[in-house]
């Protein structure tokens, strides 16, 4: 089946057009230029830039072309063949069984019979590897292929799926924590008498050794890599992977700078068992491998090795530091001596101005017009019963970060049956670039409001918009320095957008169902630190590489049954469990208590801030893999989108208004500390 670029409808493999939403299936827009390219082009035609979709593959030599090729005039001896396991092969056999294969893959020809993935590259690798490396154009973008299909319905029935080759095994079983930077495979299958594999394709990216060579770059940064790199240990080792991170040149950064892998590299173990439901972990390899590829790093981008980390690398060699839990505590003991992690305590007081001379400002305004309970939702990074890696048993490690960037979009639409939009939204961004003798950064203040009005025709509207202003003229007074607002500033603002409210009530005369209201949900950003306060039912969500998580809780009559111990299907079996317990303006502002958090932005994340339209039915915890996930990408269209999260909710809810906020922040290890 096809796959709709625009609207996610399933078409037949047929169809040049959607038949949904009448989007083009045979052309793609070039990102660069935005002309219509065929899918089978590499390159737009219009300006030139590379706009096709391409994917990196291995081809691997199976047993039967390696010891049953009867065209071969050379006999090799007779040996058990695993895919896992890398294997000695008589030169004359394997340059022989290259040669026929590479002639196959001229550039221009096809991997596959069904001619989807036209060569554009392909190299041998060196000799005894028994595999050759291709990059391939896809001519068929739209096409779901057969393991992103069997994905959706569950890992075991890939894994157990025929013609899946057991090279694919590994990429399968960790395709969860892709986020953490292992390489996400596309496609796999059996060719002949090789196995083909095809990922994303990282073979641009740069070396993590490129970055050692740098001069900028910090002790901490040198840190925050080196806890990476422990993390995907713990991640490889249930899969025999962990060759992957001794291969400097397998070793690169994403766009953010994040360690990722280019492809997987299975240990050489004579215990190692391809059945992937009985995978039995090597112990030729320790940690000590690791300390060895870092000592390489320090070798050959000639960085001189600081005291403590010095010390580490020392233990390691002798044997003092044995297991990874204590690697990663001595890499945590590290990282607090070069910069102690502030408290939100210690935030909340008045702190040295560090950003005084800053080369410009930036300053973005933005303001427009305008139910199921739900848990907080944290991915599961392995399904149950099949090896399973626990999102708790990961290690986490709170290093001292700085912003590197911080992005928002917010649209409103007043959805399919409502004949007025009662939604509003303000969106006010402050970014000042730091300079430092070695080092960039920015110092940012965001405020991000979005407030569901209730009360009829000129009222709802009225009341949503008033707070948002109120809110955004009292912060203009209130935030005067480097730190968020206290708890009590923050709770007087909100009550000061009920008192705006609720006197223009009593003005009027209103009362009963004609006073008017509305629901608020506030997100303030100062640097790493965040701070939300809420009333009513707008949600604010935040996703990260580990998951989605629902940040507020909803003002209403069930969540507040629930918190007094009713059991759930009770609380929302009550014909009022989905009315609000608080909202802006219906009553004077003694009686309303915002809930307000803080937290600290240690790893990128992207808040959410979204009106019931887009929340009802569990949307958002539904369908966040497809339409928030890739958001977290800094090459990511945030605008765009936050216009296909509100068409999905018009398809999917359509009743309300929909209104989304959507704020990206990315952070990196502190280049200023150590």
């Amino acid at each position: 089946m096809l796959i709709c670029p625009e609207c996610k409808f399933e078409n037949p493999d047929k169809n040049k057009f959607c038949q949904n939403c009448g989007t083009s299936l045979t052309e793609r827009a070039c990102p660069a230029c935005g002309a219509d390219v065929p899918n089978n082009v590499e390159q737009c035609q219009h300006c030139g830039k590379d706009s096709g979709t391409i994917w990196w593959g291995i081809i691997k030599f199976n047993e039967d072309i390696v010891t049953n090729d009867s065209n071969s005039n050379v006999e090799a001896p007779p040996v058990e063949v695993s895919t896992f396991i890398q294997i000695d092969v008589p030169t004359p056999v394997l340059e022989l069984e290259q040669k026929k294969v590479i002639s196959k893959f001229e550039v221009g020809s096809y991997l596959d019979k069904q001619e989807r993935y036209k060569v554009l590259e392909c190299s041998e690798t060196q000799a005894g590897q028994q595999e050759l490396l291709v990059r391939v154009l896809d001519c068929k973008p739209y096409q779901i292929t057969p393991i992103t299909a069997q994905l959706e319905q569950g890992l075991s029935s890939v894994i157990e799926a025929p013609g899946i080759p057991n090279v694919a095994k590994p990429y399968l079983a960790l395709h969860k924590l892709c986020n953490y930077g292992i390489p996400p495979i596309h496609d796999a299958w059996v060719l002949e008498n090789m196995s083909v594999v095809l990922l994303v394709d990282r073979s641009n990216y740069s070396y993590l050794l490129e970055l050692w060579l740098e001069d900028e770059m910090s002790s901490l940064q040198v840190v925050h890599y080196f806890h990476r790199m422990t993390q995907l240990w713990q991640m490889l080792e249930p899969f025999n992977c962990r060759q992957s991170l001794l291969e400097l040149t397998n070793l690169r950064l994403d766009e953010d700078q994040e360690l990722v892998l280019q492809r997987l590299y299975t240990e050489s173990s004579p215990g190692a068992n391809v059945d992937f439901e009985a995978f039995e972990p090597s112990e030729t390899l320790s940690i000590k491998a690791l300390a060895n590829i870092w000592h390489t790093l320090f070798k050959q981008s000639q960085r001189t090795q600081f005291g403590p980390l010095m010390q580490l690398l020392g233990d390691l060699d002798v044997g003092t530091v044995e297991t990874l839990e204590q690697l990663q505590a001595r890499l945590r003991k590290i990282a607090s001596e070069l910069e102690p992690t502030p408290t939100i305590e210690e935030n909340n007081h008045d702190t040295k101005d560090i950003h005084d001379n800053y080369e410009s400002e930036d300053v973005t305004v933005t303001m427009a017009a305008a139910p199921n309970t739900a848990v907080p939702t944290v991915l599961q990074l392995v399904e149950a019963g099949e090896n399973e890696i626990k999102s708790d048993d990961m290690p986490t490690v709170v290093l001292p970060m700085q912003l590197n960037s911080l992005d928002n979009a917010g649209l409103t639409d007043v959805g399919r049956q409502r004949d007025h939009n009662e939604d509003y939204f303000g969106i006010e961004t402050r970014i000042n670039r730091v300079e430092f003798p070695k080092a960039q950064a920015i110092a940012a203040r965001g405020l991000y409001i979005l407030c569901d009005g209730m009360g009829g025709h000129a009222s709802g509207e009225v009341a949503s918009e008033l707070a948002v202003t109120t809110l955004q003229k009292y912060f203009n007074s209130y935030w005067n320095f480097n730190h968020l607002p206290s708890l009590d500033i923050i709770k007087e603002g909100v009550r000061q957008a009920n008192k705006a409210i609720y006197d223009l009530n009593q003005k009027d005369a209103r009362s009963g169902v004609g006073r008017m209201g509305t629901t608020l949900v506030m997100l303030l950003i100062q640097d790493t630190h965040v701070a939300v306060a809420h009333v009513g039912d707008s949600r604010m969500y935040c996703l990260t590489r580990r998951g989605l998580e629902q940040v507020t809780i909803d003002h209403e009559v069930g969540q507040r049954e629930i918190m007094r111990g009713v059991e759930p299907s009770i609380a929302y079996g009550r014909p009022d469990a989905y009315q609000l317990t608080q909202a802006l303006g219906p009553r004077d502002e003694n009686l309303i208590d915002p809930d307000v958090h803080f937290f600290q932005i240690n790893e990128d994340s992207l808040f959410i801030l979204a009106s019931d339209g887009l929340t009802d039915n569990n949307l958002l915890e539904t369908n966040w893999q497809t339409h928030l996930k890739p958001l977290l990408s800094s090459n990511a269209n945030l605008d765009k989108g936050t216009r296909e999260l509100i068409d999905l909710a018009n398809k999917c809810n359509g009743h309300d208004n929909i209104t989304a906020v959507l704020v990206r922040a990315k952070v990196r290890p502190n280049p200023g500390a150590g």
